[in-house]
């Protein structure tokens, strides 16, 4: 593995950037079905496409903001690949991130995405700017659904995937027809709100 410089570090995670020797990882992830139950249907998916398609995304960094970008979480005490955390800019406000996740199912239901993705929400809150965050997930994923709530976050709406959204998605494949009949929700988490939740967490 090519050595590189660790984002942050938790109780039980490490949190690095990617790097080309993670096409691997990626193609494992993405070719488990439920895992991917509810971002593509579980369609298999190629190493080719994670080389050239997939992985060159996870790659990008954007030296103005270092908190933004992909990240590979790793289990500190055994090394081992989770999964991993995305947490980006929405539109052209850099103070506004979306944050998105996902992981092999040997590490569901042991809150390493809660632990992760507080990190790195805390950190653009204290550090880096950021006065909003939020998340989408499909309605039925009542998993992704609990990591929001665990984070403070809060339900704000119910949309509509579109065959424009899916076909703009970057960091699944997936095909042009719409993959879903039912709704999306965004989750979000305002300073404010954040700080309120930080500070109800310390007095527990």
């Amino acid at each position: 593995m090519t050595h590189v410089q660790i984002l942050l570090e938790t109780r039980r995670l490490i949190l690095r950037p990617f790097t080309a020797d993670d096409a691997e990882h990626l193609f494992a992830l993405d070719n488990d079905p439920v895992v991917m139950r509810y971002i593509n249907g579980g369609i298999p998916i190629s190493i080719e496409i994670i080389e050239k398609e997939i992985l060159p995304v996870f790659l990008r960094h954007d030296d103005r903001f270092p908190l933004y970008g992909f990240w590979a979480a790793i289990d500190k005490t055994s090394q081992r690949f989770l999964g991993w955390f995305v947490f980006r800019t929405l539109g052209d406000d850099p103070h506004k991130v979306a944050i998105g996740y996902r992981f092999h199912q040997y590490a569901w239901g042991l809150g390493y995405a809660t632990e992760g993705a507080r990190a790195l929400i805390d950190k653009g809150f204290r550090e880096n700017g950021v006065t909003c965050v939020t998340a989408t997930a499909y309605e039925e994923n009542q998993a992704s659904r609990r990591v929001m709530e665990k984070l403070g976050m809060t339900l704000q709406r119910s949309f509509r995937i579109t065959s424009k959204d899916i076909a703009n998605t970057d960091t699944a494949y997936t095909t042009p027809a719409e993959v879903w009949d039912g709704y999306d929700v965004e989750y979000s988490l305002g300073i404010v709100e954040w700080r309120e939740f930080s500070n109800s967490l310390k007095s527990d």
